[in-house]
């Protein structure tokens, strides 16, 4: 991955307390996961910024090295990567993630 794309995935996931990469948009999901994912933020009704993937080569492969995580969906909270669709899930139902959004 370039600097550039470095530097562009950093001030998305920095620009927003919550930030997804995910596949589509948050009205019109393109794979279950990213649906998961979305339906899970949304039941916090929390703001979160996002990026659809299909719209940039770069960043669509270039978040896989930065997060060293091969799949989308990538959920980051004040800029740590949080996970992929299973792990926001697992820590939905733990409660751990109504806690890591709130602090």
């Amino acid at each position: 991955m370039n600097e550039e794309t470095k530097k562009r995935i950093e001030d998305m996931i920095h620009k927003k307390k919550i930030f997804l990469f995910m596949k589509g948009t948050p009205d019109a999901p393109e794979c279950g996961f990213s649906m998961k994912t979305i339906e899970i933020l949304k039941s916090y009704k929390v703001e979160f910024g996002y990026f659809n993937i299909f719209e940039d080569e770069d960043i669509r492969q270039g978040i896989k090295d930065y997060a060293n995580w091969p799949t989308i969906p990538q959920l980051y909270i004040n800029g740590k990567f949080i996970g992929g669709a299973d792990i926001t899930e697992q820590l939905y139902n733990s409660g751990e993630l109504k806690k890591v959004i709130e602090e």
